[in-house]
């Protein structure tokens, strides 16, 4: 009975080994619990940054083997969300002087965790997020095409992709609200992306002004709810054939002229009024009166309004259409620097025309295609209308980055010139972990 007894023990003692032997396999082949010591009472810390990445992207894992022994090996695991289940080995580095170690993580796609094992000692895990990477495309921005008028009649198609595509992701398409730039209303129903990683959205504009436009897709946490590039237009409203209107530039920058002009059909010399109103203006106010020509053609003088404006023309009883003419701000935009080692700080400020303190400005960087731009930090427009964004590179290589100020209440959107940032190698005594607002984006708005 005894050797009975003894033969189970043996065969539970066996499985539970067995138990343990494929759970560490599960886990890349061992089974030390986050945060354990290591035989030796060493420790291991782990940081992951930036928190918040773009697919294509990778981020810099970084920490300290509290041995502080040069030389000894780190092992970085990932698990990743719809990848393989469990945590896999996906990189190796040797710590330096003082115990300290990084080392880059595998290209990213969708929100991953991480952690490190290094002398029998294993850190804690960190996520990273992951925002798909979004295209939206349109009508030309910058200039007013016949598609970017209100009415059913003009209705716009908006395009795009996202990677890593998937297939019944619900992407929203959403117009900034102008506040202080950094609201965003839905103004369409969801529609879902197909299996190659296409949408297509309709829309017919309603109200003239301003239009910031973008999508955010949802894609059942695989990715965070990622937003695309913005794009740019002055919406107006439809003709009226009666009594055209049209603006030579449009939008125009701050302290730049346009003229307005058009055709009274059936109205050769007759006297035309043009009326104006501030975007926060109640009611329009006259401002200029011409007369047409013997065809009806009429052209009132340059005008410079300081704010996006809105125009209308009267004369022999007709009224025209609603003409928004959009007043872009005057961007200045300065980097500390052009070149920097991962994981240090640089600056970049400038100023805005006219003043809009407590307004949001981006820092937005190119994607890895190289197609559009993403936010990857906000800042806010403090006192005599100047700003500052400090931001932490930590991926090596070339960045491109500018910034950007949304429209807002009274003037459109404008992007800086772009700058062209080299990332060297980390210096480890250096790296601290992530400054809490560094990898901030706009709010997700209505969705």
């Amino acid at each position: 009975m005894r050797s009975t007894k003894l033969i189970v023990a043996l065969l539970a003692t066996a499985a539970s080994l067995m138990l343990a032997s494929a759970a560490a396999s599960a886990a890349g082949g061992h089974a030390t619990r986050p945060g354990r010591h290591s035989s030796g009472g060493c420790r291991v810390s782990l940081s992951v940054a930036p928190r918040l990445a773009t697919e294509g992207e990778f981020a810099l894992a970084y920490g300290v083997l509290s041995c502080r022994e040069a030389k000894q090996l780190v092992t970085l695991y990932e698990s990743s969300v719809g990848g393989t289940p469990g945590y896999t080995s996906v990189g190796t580095a040797e710590t330096e002087t003082g115990g300290k170690y990084h080392l880059n993580t595998p290209v990213l796609s969708t929100n991953s965790s991480f952690y490190v094992v290094a002398d029998g000692a294993q850190s804690a895990r960190r996520a990273v997020k992951v925002a798909a990477q979004v295209e939206l495309k349109g009508p030309p921005e910058g200039v007013v095409p016949d598609t970017l008028h209100t009415g059913r009649r003009n209705k716009v198609e908006f395009t795009g992709t996202i990677s890593p595509a998937e297939a019944g992701a619900s992407v929203v398409l959403q117009r900034q609200s102008a506040i202080a730039g950094n609201e965003w209303h839905r103004i369409g129903r969801p529609v879902p992306v197909n299996k190659e990683g296409h949408f297509s959205i309709d829309h017919t504009f309603v109200v003239p002004g301003d239009a910031n436009i973008r999508v955010v897709v949802r894609n059942g946490g695989r990715n965070v709810v990622s937003p695309s590039n913005i794009l740019s237009y002055e919406i107006v409203q439809a003709q009226n054939p009666q009594l055209t209107i049209e603006s030579s530039a449009n939008p125009i920058s701050y302290g730049q002229s346009t003229t307005i002009s058009g055709v009274l059909a059936g109205g050769a010399n007759t006297a035309v009024r043009l009326l104006a109103r501030a975007a926060k203006q109640v009611g329009y106010t006259p401002v200029s009166e011409v007369k047409t020509n013997g065809s009806g053609d009429y052209t009132f003088a340059p005008q410079t309004p300081l704010v996006d404006t809105y125009y209308r023309v009267e004369g022999a009883g007709k009224s025209s259409a609603v003409l928004f003419e959009g007043v872009k701000y005057v961007l200045t935009a300065n980097a500390s620097a052009t070149t920097v080692p991962a994981g240090k700080a640089l600056e970049f400020k400038g100023t805005v025309t006219p003043e809009e303190k407590g307004h949001v400005v981006y820092l937005e960087q190119l994607n890895a295609t190289g197609g559009n731009y993403h936010v990857i930090e906000v800042g806010i427009v403090g006192e005599h209308s100047e700003y500052l964004i400090a931001h932490t590179f930590y991926r090596e290589g070339t960045s491109i980055v500018r910034i950007k100020i949304p429209g807002g209440p009274q003037n459109a959107t404008t992007d800086s010139t772009p700058f062209t940032i080299t990332v060297t190698a980390p210096v480890p005594s250096a790296l601290t972990p992530e400054a809490p607002g560094n990898s901030t984006q706009p709010p997700e708005g209505q969705i």
